[in-house]
């Protein structure tokens, strides 16, 4: 769906040659699922039986490899998140956990080239309600119910809908590429659509066609208006946790959904120092961040506010500067206001290649977009 929306595929190819697998061929095929043409990405291996893996020598090999940054962290963190999934159901530690279907060559190439297209993009994340089906699945475990235990625990948190479907609408894989990835969950958000890409898997059902969608968009005028975005910030002073609790608990925050989140000195009674713990969340996020904040430090109370937000609509773009390609991220607002910020990552790495310092390869990006830009 992300490469039918508009993603190069040599982005996903470029992405699976950095990683120590070999024995694949990735390619595209056409097909028609209820009359949408869509695409469907296909890794043909050559083996027909693909060693399984252990999470920790996954998580290794990605964390060893030439990933960019973002496409390294997401990976890392989709394939965590089925890990801390599978560990549960086992009852094992994270590095003992022995992935099955996920370890083969086919599902890390999935995992990987669908985290490198969502960093390719730079947009962020939406996902609708995730459908379930019902009935029962025949696994490298034994026969299971659908939906399959590390499914369920995955999608901990997350809204899901159940269908009258009796088949396996979402594996494990795909909760995790969602649960990691997506930021919010709505039906549909306000946005001005840009771009559509249909993904086809094989099967289909008579009240389902197969397909997965993806919209990519600019975020709606209206959000420009008025009082812009509906958003909350929440606020507790405490007194006694440690500067290592403090930042678990910020990124504990991030992974729940906060737009941000800061700290700020303060003092409090007897005349103690403190800290003021803020991160602001969208209105539907609240109750989940209001958990998150109680789980991760010692508060035992809080105050939230509504507070407006408005936010430009973004996309990446590339500059090529005398060092090399860099990644820009491209900012609009209201009455044309623009912002151009070329990605710290890249000008670090051209910066390398070329033994300059990395300032120069900045401010030589931001001129060069700007000037595109603007």
């Amino acid at each position: 769906a992300l490469i039918d929306a508009g993603v190069p595929l040599e982005v996903v190819e470029n992405a699976a040659r950095t990683l120590p697998v070999t024995g694949y061929d990735l390619r595209l095929e056409k097909v028609q699922r209820s009359a949408v043409t869509a695409t469907r990405f296909i890794v043909d291996v050559e083996q027909a039986h693909q060693p399984h893996r252990h999470y920790a020598d996954i998580k290794d090999m990605i964390a060893g490899s030439d990933l960019s940054g973002e496409t390294k962290s997401l990976a890392l963190d989709i394939f965590e998140t089925i890990a801390r999934a599978e560990a549960r159901v086992h009852g094992k530690s994270l590095d003992e956990v022995h992935f099955h279907e996920v370890g083969a060559v086919d599902s890390i190439v999935d995992i990987v080239g669908a985290a490198a297209a969502l960093s390719h993009l730079g947009a962020e994340v939406t996902c609708a309600p995730v459908p379930l089906g019902h009935g029962m699945i025949r696994t490298a475990h034994g026969a299971l119910p659908v939906p399959a235990p590390a499914t369920l625990l995955i999608l901990e948190g997350v809204p899901v809908e159940g269908t009258e479907i009796a088949a396996e609408l979402t594996t494990p894989t795909g909760a995790a590429i969602v649960k990691a990835a997506a930021r919010r969950f709505v039906r549909f958000p306000e946005m001005v659509p840009r771009q559509v890409g249909y993904g086809a898997g094989t099967r289909t059902h008579e009240t389902r066609p197969g397909l997965l969608r993806v919209v990519l968009g600019d975020a709606h005028p209206t959000c420009l208006k008025g009082h812009g975005t509906a958003c909350e910030v929440i606020e507790a002073n405490i007194d006694d946790m440690t500067g290592e609790v403090a930042s678990a608990a910020a990124a504990a925050l991030h992974e729940a959904g906060a737009l941000d989140v800061w700290f700020a000195p303060i003092q409090m009674k007897k005349g103690r120092p403190a800290l003021k713990l803020s991160a602001l969340c969208r209105r539907e996020d609240l109750d989940r961040l209001v958990t998150t904040v109680f789980d991760s430090t010692s508060t035992i109370g809080l105050r939230h506010y509504p507070v407006g937000r408005f936010e430009m609509s973004r996309h990446i773009d590339e500059v090529d500067t005398p060092y090399g390609k860099v990644r820009v991220k491209i900012c609009s607002g209201p009455g044309g206001s623009t912002n151009a910020a070329p990605e710290f990552d890249d000008c670090a790495a051209r910066a390398a290649e070329h033994k300059v310092p990395v300032k120069r390869v900045l401010a030589v990006a931001a001129g060069l977009a700007q000037a595109r830009f603007r």
